[in-house]
Parts: C-alpha cells; structure tokens; sequence
C-alpha cells in the first residue's frame, strides 16, 4: 500500500454542506435506507474517510449495492437515490447515452 493512502482525514463535507466524521455517518445498524443517509457514506468514500471495504463490511452492504448509488449520485444527484425514482434515471440516462 503507498504510504499517503494510509492518511484519512478526520472529517469530510457531507452531501448538504455539513461537515462528516465516523461519529456523525449513519449507525453500522442502519436497515432504514434513505436519501441522506446513502447520500453520507457515497460522500465519506469519494471524500476518504473510509474505503469501499469499510463501507461494505460496517454496513453489510455488497460492492455493487454501493457502486448503485456512487452511480445514482453521479448521473442524478441525491434525487438518483430515491429507490422510487431509480427506473426513471436510468431510463432517462440511457436516452441520454443514445445522443
């Protein structure tokens, strides 16, 4: 491992502006999987303060249920993370993908 990914920040800027650290992220207990709470961690990974890995095994979370939402966030923004909105942006991004 290269010797600066050994260095995680203390806190990082959560989805809304606010600052995020371990203590703040949602419970490793969550079941109740909202917006803001997926919008958190996808912000703690892309920002350092945890791997993918910790993600998935504080969470019980697959690789690909996380990679999801990275993607949702990405093409959509917060609103891609609503579980019943998902076929609507990704229909949309698929359109989109055509032109």
């Amino acid at each position: 491992m290269i010797e600066n990914q050994k260095i995680r920040p203390a806190k990082v800027i959560g989805p809304l502006g606010e600052p995020l650290t371990l203590d703040t992220l949602p419970p490793a207990d969550t079941t109740r999987w909202v917006v803001r709470r997926k919008a958190e961690v996808v912000a703690a990974v892309n920002g350092g303060l945890l791997t993918v890995d910790d993600v998935c095994q504080r969470y019980n979370l697959t690789v690909e249920e996380f990679a999801g939402w990275q993607r949702a966030i990405d093409r959509s923004g917060m609103p891609g993370l609503r579980v019943t909105r998902i076929q609507h942006y990704k229909s949309l991004y698929e359109r989109q993908q055509k032109f």
